[in-house]
């Protein structure tokens, strides 16, 4: 009687392919189709494999797993504390990318871009309604009132240096010092409430090379107009003469850059509540910035446009490249990157006090050579070639590096 052939059928069935156990077995002819099925002996050998299944040989591991069945839980738990303290799925979407998620990492947790993560991660963390706190600027509508002090805020520096310049004007000696000091003071008062305020507010703390800096700044713009030619000419120890014009045009610019900054905001959070995906978000954001800074260009040049016939100076253009400067440092603080703004005005303050430590080392004997650059380019375009170019190649830098910063979408959150 012929036997038929042996299967298993656990096998045969087996999803992970491991059907041919008998095969694996060191026991195994090479070549089963040329067993004699009409013996006793196949089937005796069947019987003992069967009563030692311990020796028989390993079965093969199964496929490795490709992950949980759920992969959004295991991001869920690492992101636990930004889902629950979040207002809305557009915060967690910023934290995510803020931490490197990007659309192409989303997809493998089974979505189509970031901000469909984060709204599933939203939805499926439990909130109660005391953990969910009112966003600022959401749902009530802010008073007339606090945006009419707001701007009346930002013109006060401008009003304040003004009111400071024309009262020194008789003044002479002790008096006009003090006068002076007295206005330092009200003007920076004010400016510090212009910054903890409205759309100038840093939300963190900003870092102590960012005041020493503008502080810099302000003083070579005021004093250090014509301190390159002194120097060249071997003027003597007297006091240098005060440039008011580019103080108070830069005073009065502070109203139209808390304007550029809070319209910058309002338009970018608007863009973010409409894309659906980050690199749709970064393209409609670079031009406006860039627009925005243009339309700072426009206003802040205007500004000291007009100072300069009430007060003149000579050269408009150090001034312009000090204020958009100044405007893109604060710009970047704002959105949380008081670092770079640090090491844009840190970089003019340096080359404005090597060009003066350069010429004053070329009157050394011997030393002439060092200071040769810098006499070339002010006996070629003046005194103001010195912060003009600086502050405009640390603009240039700023703005290159708020491009690509402030076109995150976690540039735009609390």
């Amino acid at each position: 009687m012929t036997t038929p052939r042996v299967t298993d059928s656990a096998h045969a069935e087996d999803p992970s392919g491991l059907d041919g156990l008998a095969f694996d077995d060191p026991r195994t002819p090479a070549d089963a189709d040329g067993w004699d099925t009409t013996s006793d002996d196949l089937l005796g050998r069947s019987a003992v494999w069967e009563a030692e299944p311990a020796k028989t040989a390993p079965r093969t591991p199964a496929t490795p797993r490709r992950g949980p069945a759920d992969p959004v839980k295991a991001l869920m738990h690492r992101h636990r504390e930004l889902c629950e303290r979040a207002v809305d799925p557009l915060e967690i979407a910023a934290g995510l990318e803020a931490h490197g998620v990007t659309d192409r990492t989303a997809a493998r947790f089974r979505h189509r871009d970031v901000f469909t993560l984060a709204e599933e991660l939203y939805a499926r963390v439990p909130r109660g309604e005391a953990q969910t706190p009112a966003r600022p600027g959401r749902g009530l509508p802010r008073p007339a009132a606090a945006g009419f002090a707001l701007v009346l805020l930002t013109l006060l520096p401008g009003a304040l240096c003004a009111l400071a310049v024309a009262g020194l004007q008789p003044l002479e000696g002790a008096p006009r010092t003090a006068a002076t000091v007295t206005g330092a003071v009200a003007v920076t008062v004010a400016l510090s409430l212009c910054l903890r305020r409205g759309p100038l507010r840093a939300q963190r703390r900003t870092v102590p090379a960012l005041r020493l800096g503008t502080l810099w700044l302000l003083a070579y713009a005021a004093y250090g107009a014509d301190l390159p030619t002194r120097i060249m000419n071997g003027a003597g120890g007297a006091a240098p003469a005060l440039s008011a014009g580019p103080l108070v045009g830069l005073a009065l610019a502070v109203a139209p850059a808390a304007w550029c900054a809070h319209l910058f905001s309002v338009q970018a959070r608007r863009r973010l509540d409409g894309s659906r995906g980050l690199e749709e978000f970064a393209s409609g954001v670079r031009p406006l910035l860039l627009g925005v800074v243009a339309l700072y260009v426009g206003a802040v040049t205007a500004l000291l446009a007009v100072t300069r016939l009430a007060l003149p100076y000579d050269d408009l253009a150090p001034a312009v490249a000090l204020g958009v400067l100044l405007f893109l440092a604060r710009l970047l603080v704002v959105h949380h990157f008081p670092a770079a703004a640090a090491t844009g005005l840190a970089a003019a303050c340096a080359v404005e006090a090597a060009a003066i430590l350069l010429l004053l080392a070329g009157r050394l004997p011997g030393c002439g050579f060092l200071a040769t650059p810098v006499e070339a380019a002010v006996t070629a375009w003046g005194a103001s070639a010195v912060p003009a170019a600086a502050c405009a190649a640390s603009a240039a830098g700023l703005l290159a590096h708020a491009t690509a910063a402030l076109s995150r979408a976690s540039a735009h959150t609390a």
